[in-house]
């Protein structure tokens, strides 16, 4: 799936002897997007920040050593032979010593050389810069500018990790005129080089161009193209992400000295066999309990208590991503965790005050957010006819953020169409689900649609539940509502066998529960979606509304 970006010149940082410049290059072929203003919480965004590019370079897939280029040098050592070397490096420390002696009278006599030398070597830089600029490039973030906030998102390289970080406006100080909307933004490695140089004694404004927008770009030398052929799978995943994040889970708040304490057993521990996961051992009133398999080591959180109403204990794999968050630790209040279940996917998000940090881990590191749990299938999804559809998306963006009930009571339908719509857009990367707020947020992932051809159905097991539909290969035997939660029972013929789905689904449209006699939901249960059965006995009940 490719993606075009056109900037005008490069995201850069102009240093002066009383504060610091963050320009970014916006994404010139989509909708006006800009802000400026001075930031008044530097150190909290600094490490903020600094944390969202640590979810960008991280990558944790298994890489096999490569012992190629040792067993080489190791063969090339034998036919050495060393008293040949020993005179040779004799007779070079000689040499190296009439030049040295050489360079330093020339330095002495010759200052105004050195500066010629120090011009030219800016130039070479420069001119590499320019012919090898991909190279420089860690990532082009998403930023999003709203009324209340302007928030960036991105994806790690092995992409299990999600991170967006959100400020408000209290973050700033004398913010100038803003445009609201979406764009990618130029951001480069040297860039977050200079953002750890913000310092608290020093004035830092932070920019989204809005002089490149306006302007031809025709003839121009400062405008950089670029065409970006990003995997499906990258796409899908930040459309499973969204859809994860408004799905019910069980939520607790843990102090920053107790993630300190679950970083330190990780940091201090290496495991050199399976099992390697990690329990929250959650009971009604006490401190939450935290043990690491395999060693079995426990960590108490006594300042964290449980506030739910039920006793569980959740496992979740994955766990030394959450090194990701140590720079926060000094600068966070606490850290809010919600759990979707074990072996379900996780977010961490730090409360920094005017600033939020959210960090989406998926399943397991191996398993990446594209094939993980395929969380758009568990998400509602009431049809909702698209003059609705459109209507509910063009009330959200009246106020770019909003909760499901506000807009349902404000267009005076019902939460179930609303939730249906919402995740209708969120699938299609249109809309995100803010988990700081628990509100749903305006975010258009791309200028274009996206394909559908491509994103039509997330997995396989969807196009196949759409075929049983259409041969008429699904039968639903029993459909009770109780209170508000649905459950159902049918059969799906598959070739020559039968199967006998069920599963329940919430008031909200969500599916929260389902069984099926298939082998693949015997060996996967819910872990990896549900299966194709449970999905056209869904399918086939909302058809007959």
């Amino acid at each position: 799936m490719q993606f075009n970006y056109t900037y005008k010149g490069i995201s850069a940082v102009q240093q002066t002897s009383t504060g610091s410049n963050l320009s970014f290059a916006p994404d010139l072929t989509r909708e006006p997007t800009y802000f400026r203003g001075e930031l008044r919480q530097n150190i909290a965004f600094r490490e903020a920040i600094g944390a969202l590019h640590d979810v960008v370079v991280s990558d944790l897939r298994f890489k096999p050593k490569d012992r190629s280029e040792y067993l080489a040098w190791a063969a090339r050592q034998e036919q050495i032979d060393w008293q040949l070397v020993a005179a040779q490096r004799q007779e070079t420390a000689q040499k190296l010593q009439t030049v040295q002696k050489e360079l330093t009278d020339l330095y002495h006599s010759r200052g105004q050389r050195w500066s010629a030398f120090y011009q030219s070597r800016q130039k070479y830089f420069d001119y590499l810069y320019q012919k090898d600029r991909d190279a420089w490039f860690v990532l082009d973030p998403v930023i999003t500018v709203h009324p209340d906030e302007l928030f960036f998102e991105c994806f790690s390289q092995d992409e299990s990790s999600y991170g967006r970080l959100g400020a408000n406006y209290e973050v700033f100080q004398h913010i100038d005129e803003f445009a609201c909307g979406t764009t990618n933004i130029d951001y480069s490695a040297a860039l977050y080089d200079e953002f750890q140089k913000i310092r608290s004694y020093r004035r830092t404004y932070f920019e989204v161009d809005p002089s490149g927008f306006g302007v031809q770009t025709s003839g121009e030398q400062d405008y950089k193209e670029v065409k970006i052929d990003l995997p499906d799978s990258w796409v899908r995943g930040f459309l499973q992400v969204s859809s994860a994040m408004s799905l019910p889970t069980v939520r607790f708040d843990l102090e920053p000295m107790d993630v300190y304490n679950l970083c330190f057993i990780l940091r201090r521990h290496k495991e050199k066999q399976g099992p390697r996961s990690m329990r929250y051992h959650l009971t009604p009133g006490e401190p939450i309990r935290v043990t690491f398999d395999p060693w079995g080591y426990e960590v108490l959180c006594p300042r964290s208590i449980y506030t739910g109403t039920e006793a569980q204990t959740i496992r979740v794999w994955g766990r030394r991503r959450i090194t990701i968050l140590e720079r926060l630790i000094p600068v966070a209040r606490k850290f809010t965790i919600h759990l979707l279940g074990t072996g379900l996917p996780s977010f961490y998000v730090a409360d920094l005050g005017d600033l939020s940090f959210t960090l989406g881990l998926s399943g397991w590191t191996a398993n990446d957010w594209a094939r993980s749990g395929n969380f758009d299938l568990l998400a509602p999804r009431l049809e909702v006819d698209p003059w609705t559809k459109q209507r509910i998306f063009n009330a959200l963006k009246d106020n770019w953020a909003e909760s499901p009930d506000a807009l349902a009571q404000r267009l005076q339908l019902d939460r179930p169409v609303v939730l249906g719509a919402l995740a209708a857009y969120t699938q299609a990367g249109r809309a995100i689900y803010d988990l700081n707020r628990q509100v749903y947020r305006v975010r258009e992932l791309s200028r274009e649609p996206l394909p559908l051809t491509a994103l039509r159905f997330a997995n396989e097991r969807e196009q196949q539940a759409n075929q049983f539909l259409t041969q008429n290969a699904v039968h639903v035997l029993s459909a009770n509502n109780t209170d508000g939660v649905l459950t159902l029972s049918g059969t799906v013929r598959h070739g020559e066998s039968i199967y006998t789905p069920s599963l329940t689904i919430d008031g909200d449209e969500r599916l929260i529960a389902a069984e099926c006699t298939c082998n693949w939901h015997q060996y996967n249960k819910l872990f990896k979606g549900p299966c194709e059965h449970i999905l056209a006995l869904r399918m086939a009940h909302s058809r007959m509304l």
